[in-house]
């Protein structure tokens, strides 16, 4: 009788062998600590650079505070109070400022404020023809008279502020000075409907019917809330 054939065992698997790592214990040597101080360091001016340099141009404006350079305002006012409409380099500043020589006041945007200013409590008068050259053009923004009520006519749908309304004017305004009042030498406020306005001043957007007041030194006795518009402005 045959005898049967043996199945051979499978061959056993052989598990790879495994390095070991070890994790580092050993301290880092005086070599490897100064160099990862001055990583550190680097890496740290690196940053500190960074935020000096956006600093510099939020305070400095990159060109000008509210989107207009003051260096380009010819004719402007820096003096103190009364100023007069500044009219006399209207056209120079009209670019610098974003405005529009126009031949009629515009419809599509058809608004008014009302301003006072106060110069250590006296009232001071905003002069008649503010915007208006000789007849010969008019801006966005302008006065006919000197009750302080503001025009703000663009024949385009569009925002202004108090900015351009000053450069308008041709009287210093930012984020330190009105003419020629600067902090922290003479303190000044604005206020909007009586409630104190923190930004930045030439960025006040002029919306409808707004009661602005400007404050200059020593305040009045009272600050208005609200204006008495005449009927259809």
């Amino acid at each position: 009788m045959a005898k049967k054939s043996r199945t051979p065992t499978p061959p056993r698997k052989v598990q790879a062998p495994q390095r070991r790592v070890e994790s580092r214990k050993q301290p880092r040597t005086a070599e490897e600590r100064r160099t990862l101080y001055w990583a550190i360091a680097f890496a740290a001016s690196g940053i500190a650079a960074i935020a000096i340099v956006v600093l510099i141009f939020t305070v400095l404006g990159g060109g000008g505070r509210s989107g207009i350079d003051q260096s380009k305002l010819v004719g402007l006012q820096t003096g103190p109070a009364p100023w007069n409409a500044g009219v006399d380099h209207l056209p120079d500043r009209l670019k610098a400022a974003g405005l529009n020589p126009l031949g009629a006041e515009g419809e599509v945007v058809h608004i008014h404020q009302h301003m006072d200013i106060f110069v250590n409590g006296k009232h001071v008068k905003i002069p008649t023809g503010v915007g208006i050259y000789d007849g010969q053009f008019l801006t966005e923004l302008h006065t006919h008279d000197s009750t302080g009520l503001l025009h703000v006519e663009s024949p385009k749908k569009r925002t202004f502020n108090l900015g351009q309304f000053f450069a308008a004017w041709g009287v210093r305004l930012d984020n330190d000075c009105i003419g020629g009042y600067c902090k922290p030498q003479t303190p000044w406020k604005i206020y909007v409907d009586g409630q104190e306005y923190t930004g930045d001043p030439g960025e006040l957007e002029l919306q409808k019917h707004q009661q602005l007041t400007i404050v200059i030194g020593t305040p009045p006795k009272t600050i208005r809330s609200n204006y008495r518009f005449p009927p259809g402005t």
